[in-house]
C-alpha cells in the first residue's frame, strides 16, 4: 500500500446517489483470482454510453472522484475499491459511503472522505483539488478549505502506507519470540508421510 499524505489532482464528478458496488465493478469480472487488472472494467456498463460522466476529456487522469450520497452501497466486493484505485483514483469524496465499501477502501489505501459539502464540490469537476491528510482538509483552487474527519488509526495507516499485514509485521520480533517459547497446542506435523 502506498503512503499518502497529500493528494492534489483533477477531480472527476459522478453526481449520482446510491452507486452500488455492482455498478462500480459488475459481477462478470469477479471470477478473476488476481487482485489486479480491474481498473479497465470500472463502471463497465455505464462506460458504454458515450455521454458517461467519466468519459469527459477534462476528467482524464483524475485522482479524486467526487460522488453522490451512499457511494459504494450494495454487496461487499473488495473488487469495487480495487477497480477505483487501479483506474487511478486515490480519493473518493462523498456525503456518505456504504460501510463495507468504506472499510475495503481504507484497507487498500483508497481514501474515502466523507463531507456534507461534497455536493458543492461538483462545481470543481475538471479542476484540481487538494486532499490534505495531515491538515484533514480539502482545498479548492479558489482558496476554500473544507475540513473532514478520519479516524486517527485510519489516517495513520494511510499516511504511513500500512495495510493490516504491514501493521502485523511491525511486531514480527515479538511474534517470533512468542512462537519460540510457546508449544503448539496440536502437532502440526502429525500427517507427515
Amino acid at each position: 500500500m502506498k503512503a499518502l499524505r497529500t493528494v492534489t489532482g483533477v477531480a472527476a464528478v459522478l453526481d449520482r446517489p446510491d452507486v452500488d458496488t455492482d455498478q462500480i465493478i459488475p459481477k462478470q469480472f469477479l471470477k478473476r483470482i488476481e487482485r489486479t487488472g480491474y481498473g479497465e472494467f470500472l463502471f463497465f456498463d455505464w462506460a458504454k454510453d458515450p455521454g458517461f460522466e467519466l468519459r469527459r476529456p477534462e476528467y482524464a487522469g483524475a485522482k479524486i472522484l467526487v460522488a453522490g450520497r451512499n457511494f459504494g452501497c450494495g454487496s461487499s466486493r473488495e473488487h469495487a475499491a480495487w477497480a477505483l484505485q487501479q483506474y487511478g483514483f486515490d480519493v473518493v469524496i462523498a456525503p456518505s459511503f456504504g460501510d463495507i465499501f468504506r472499510q475495503n477502501s481504507l484497507n487498500i489505501g483508497l481514501v474515502p472522505v466523507r463531507v456534507d459539502e461534497a455536493r458543492e464540490l461538483v462545481a470543481y469537476g475538471g479542476r484540481e483539488l487538494t486532499v490534505d491528510l495531515e491538515a484533514m482538509e480539502i482545498r479548492t483552487p479558489d482558496g476554500r478549505s473544507i475540513p473532514f474527519v478520519l479516524g486517527e488509526h485510519e489516517r495513520h495507516c494511510i499516511m504511513e502506507g500500512l495495510d493490516e499485514i504491514a501493521l502485523t509485521l511491525r511486531h514480527e520480533d515479538e511474534i517470533a519470540a512468542y512462537e519460540a517459547r510457546t508449544e503448539a497446542p496440536i502437532d502440526t506435523l502429525a500427517l507427515r508421510s
